[in-house]
Parts: structure tokens; C-alpha cells; sequence
């Protein structure tokens, strides 16, 4: 279960009073309900790990969901998710793009991208959050953000601040992030007005994110990224490509939602093994393998989540989605669970890169992360260990359920028997 219920809820669940909503398919939903009455009396508060860029507001309040697909005008007089859904989208690429001004265009030292790992990028997205660090034009002081870093970081931000071809793509990202912003106050202005001028300037706002997502995905841009760099700006598109899905559900076209977000879930996914495929060292698999595997792991839990939601509301009855849009279920208060910690603790996702580092070399690490975006991606490679171990007499290696078996020991036996071959 990804998701965080009240005390009370917790307590029901667990004693069987209570049970969680799933949809017709079996997947849980956010909300719980009487298993006695069948009424829906709770939903989640928060989730088990906060994704990297993903929002989870959308999907916790199934009373809002239900009101929105229906078009409550209510639901518009009371926008706290829907805003700070946006707002989270802003932050997000704020600070992504921001450390692009320490990345620079091409290689970079692995010392370099340590201070904007997955880590010290929650910590700067925390400290925009609370006002610590000021957003202008996408970008933010970074000497002031990490002069804690040492010497040699400020001295890289020296040396990409004056790189011209850094400058280029400085002025692109400017002028992206100035469309996003612009589209994200036509959203929220959008919200106050009467149904016809909503959906026209909502209709605007996603031109003007399609636009800006344009530039954030030009590839001749991309073509002179390194792969870390490359991440943060495919990341930046993701969080557009989510506020443009957002359109759609405000305007109840819900099957336009469900095929945008597959769509993006399947972008996510091919952009992470583009990414993987231009990794050309170990430093740069240091950055890239804990913020891919939070991504993998929470990101595209939370859009398929987001997905369920949409298409299970689809099959209520006119008289189901009454029931539960004119519901009494408290609102959701995002505060509670671990849903806005201010304290940033070092993501679980570090500890197991280090935990596998010492398992494995750099290209059978590189070859897991693909396993971990596209699980069947490691077919091929069960299906030589399995040839090689029995024509070398190593039957004992192949086992009788390959899914039983971790990544690391699949990339680790692949990489071997292909050593063994060129000796």
C-alpha cells in the first residue's frame, strides 16, 4: 500500500472493519470504505514516500476528484489542491532547472554533481518551499544555495556562468520557464470564472504549456547535454507534460487525462533509458542511479495511481458519483502524514546504490537501471546466462524461476560470462 490513511482509518484497516477501495481491475485506490454499509468514509492523507516530481494531492482527495469529473462549481470555490498541485509543479522545475547552471553543457565532474544529487535536490527544493531561496526566471542564486559545497562548486559556478554555450541554453530555459508560469496564472485565474471562459483559458494555458514544453524537450538543446544534465531537462518537460493533464481533467475529459498520463508514463520511461544509454561513467551513475530508481519507484506509481483513479471514477453510476461527490468526508489536510516535512532525511534510494556498489562494477549497475525502468529489458540477458551456463557445464547457475532473482545477480552473471568469453 503507497498510501497514508488517518489513525482511525489505519486502525479499521487493520482490524477489518474498514477496507480500501480498488478498482475493477484489483489495483487499491486512496479512499476506504464501511465493509459492512459499502460507504466510502476516508481518504489518504498522504503517501508512504513523497515522489520526485509527481503530485500526489491530485489523487488523495477523492471527494475533489469526483466533484472535479463532474464539474461541482463548488469545487471551484475551494482550489487548495488544485493550487497547490500547480505550485509544486513550479517549485519542482525551478529548482531542476536551477541546477542547470551548476551542470553546465557537457562533461562534469562527479564532485560537481554530488552537490545537486537527489539529496541536496530536496533539500533546495525544501528551502524554496519555506522562501529560503527566491525563483526569478527559473533560476535562483546558486553560490548563496550552496556555499556550504566548498571552493571547487562555487569555482564550477564561476565557469558555467561564463560559458556561452551554457548562455545559450540559459536564455531558452528563461524564456520556457517564463511561458510555464505565465500558463500555471491563467489556470489558477481560470478557476474563478464562469464555465465558458474557463475552458477557453484553459484551452490557452495548454497551448502555452505546449510551447514551453517545446522548449524544454529541443533536441538539438538535449543533443549537447551531458547525461545529468539531459535528466534535469527531460524532468522539467515531465512536470509540464503533468500541468497540461491537469488541463484536461479541469475541463472533465477524462479519457484525454487517462491517455495523456500512459502516454507520459511511457515517455518517463524511455527518457530515463535515453538517459542511461548516454551515462559515460561512474560519477555521472552516481547521480543519476538514486534519482532514476525514486523516479521509477514513486514517480510512475504515483501517475499510474493518478490513472486509476481517473478510469475507476468512470465506472461509477450517475447515482455512485452523486453519493460520493455530495459526500461529508473530511478534506484532506496535506500536512499530516509525511506529505510537507520540512526535514529532508537522505532518500533510502542513496543507501541502496551504495548497498549494490559494493556488489557490482559500473556497467552491470548501468545495466540494472535499465532492468529497473523496463523490466523486460533483462530477457535477453537471462536468456544468454542460460545459454552460456549450459554449454560451459554451469547448469547450476540457471535457475528454475528467473523471477526470483534480483537484477544485480542477473547483470552480475550476464557480465561475467562475457569476461569469460573474451579471455
Amino acid at each position: 500500500m503507497i498510501f497514508v490513511f488517518r489513525p482511525e482509518h489505519m486502525i479499521g484497516l487493520a482490524n477489518g472493519t474498514l477496507k480500501l477501495v480498488v478498482s475493477s481491475s484489483g489495483i487499491p485506490l486512496s479512499m476506504v470504505r464501511d465493509r459492512t454499509t459499502g460507504k466510502i468514509i476516508g481518504h489518504a492523507v498522504g503517501v508512504i514516500s513523497q515522489p520526485f516530481l509527481a503530485m500526489p494531492q491530485m489523487i488523495l482527495d477523492s471527494v475533489q476528484m469526483i466533484q472535479i469529473h463532474r464539474g461541482f462549481q463548488k469545487t471551484y470555490e475551494k482550489l487548495d489542491i488544485i493550487h497547490s498541485s500547480l505550485n509544486t509543479l513550479q517549485n519542482n522545475v525551478g529548482v531542476l532547472q536551477a541546477t542547470t547552471a551548476l551542470i553546465g553543457v557537457g562533461s562534469v565532474a562527479g564532485v560537481v554533481l554530488s552537490a545537486v544529487n537527489l539529496y541536496q535536490t530536496l533539500k533546495l527544493r525544501e528551502d524554496i518551499k519555506q522562501l529560503r531561496l527566491e525563483v526569478k526566471d527559473g533560476f535562483f542564486d546558486l553560490k548563496k544555495a550552496l556555499i556550504d559545497q566548498g571552493a571547487e562548486i562555487i569555482k564550477r559556478i564561476d565557469q558555467v556562468a561564463k560559458d556561452i554555450k551554457f548562455e545559450q541554453h540559459r536564455l531558452v530555459l528563461i524564456q520556457a520557464y517564463g511561458k510555464f508560469q505565465a500558463a500555471l496564472k491563467l489556470i489558477k485565474t481560470a478557476l474563478c470564472t464562469e464555465l465558458s471562459i474557463r475552458n477557453t483559458d484553459l484551452a490557452t494555458a495548454r497551448h502555452i504549456l505546449t510551447n514551453a514544453l517545446a522548449d524544454y524537450s529541443n533536441p538539438h538543446l538535449l543533443s549537447e547535454t551531458c547525461a545529468a544534465g539531459h535528466l534535469r531537462r527531460v524532468e522539467c518537460a515531465w512536470a509540464i507534460d503533468q500541468a497540461i493533464v491537469l488541463t484536461y481533467q479541469l475541463q472533465n475529459q477524462s479519457a484525454a487525462v487517462s491517455d495523456s498520463l500512459t502516454q507520459l508514463q511511457d515517455k518517463i520511461r524511455q527518457d530515463c533509458v535515453s538517459v542511461t544509454e548516454r551515462c559515460e561513467s561512474e560519477e555521472e551513475l552516481d547521480f543519476l542511479f538514486p534519482e532514476v530508481t525514486r523516479i521509477c519507484n514513486h514517480d510512475l506509481v504515483m501517475l499510474e495511481s493518478w490513472q486509476n483513479h481517473v478510469d475507476w471514477i468512470q465506472t461509477l453510476s450517475p447515482n455512485e458519483q452523486q453519493l460520493l461527490a455530495t459526500s461529508d468526508i473530511q478534506s484532506t489536510n496535506l500536512s499530516q502524514g509525511n506529505q510537507d516535512s520540512a526535514i529532508v532525511t537522505e532518500p533510502k534510494e542513496l543507501l541502496l546504490y551504495d548497498n549494490l556498489k559494493q556488489k557490482s562494477h559500473y556497467t552491470s549497475l548501468r545495466d540494472q537501471l535499465k532492468f529497473m525502468i523496463k523490466p523486460d529489458s533483462r530477457r535477453d540477458y537471462e536468456d544468454y546466462i542460460t545459454q552460456q551456463a549450459t554449454a560451459t557445464g554451469y547448469k547450476g547457475l540457471v535457475p528454475s524461476n528467473w523471477q526470483e532473482i534480483p537484477d544485480f545477480t542477473v547483470a552480475n552473471l550476464h557480465h561475467y560470462f562475457q569476461d569469460k568469453n573474451k579471455r
